[in-house]
């Protein structure tokens, strides 16, 4: 079955960062298109970051010029560099995979804590 296992979360102070890694078992990942959502307490599931199969990169303007979607696929395997990080940008943030461009995926993570706070 297809897993998703989120890691790299954790709490950082104002303006650092961190790098969220997300591996993926149980389907063919090279052809998949992986994002990041998160999701605040108190408000909805949002987009944060996408890329294709191909390289194709798309990012909510909350995160454009400091994150940075990838993917290995050799290693199944896609991040998420978060620079230049804010408080409101605390939330619990989920690994997602499909195989539509534009489309949330059928498949989820367990999700991983990012907390930005001095």
């Amino acid at each position: 079955q297809v897993q998703l296992v989120e890691s790299g979360g954790g709490l950082v102070q104002p303006g650092g960062s961190l790098r969220l890694s997300c591996a993926a078992s149980g389907i063919i990942f090279s052809t998949a298109v992986m994002a990041w959502y998160r999701q605040a307490p108190g408000k909805q599931r949002e987009l944060v970051a996408a890329i294709s199969s191909g390289g194709r990169t798309n990012y909510a303007d909350s995160g454009e010029g400091r994150f940075t979607i990838s993917r290995d696929n050799a290693k199944n395997t896609v991040y998420l560099q978060m620079n230049s990080l804010k408080p409101e940008d605390t939330a619990v943030y989920y690994c997602n995979l499909g195989r539509l461009w534009g489309r949330e995926g059928p498949y989820w993570g367990q999700g991983t804590q990012v907390t930005v706070s001095s």
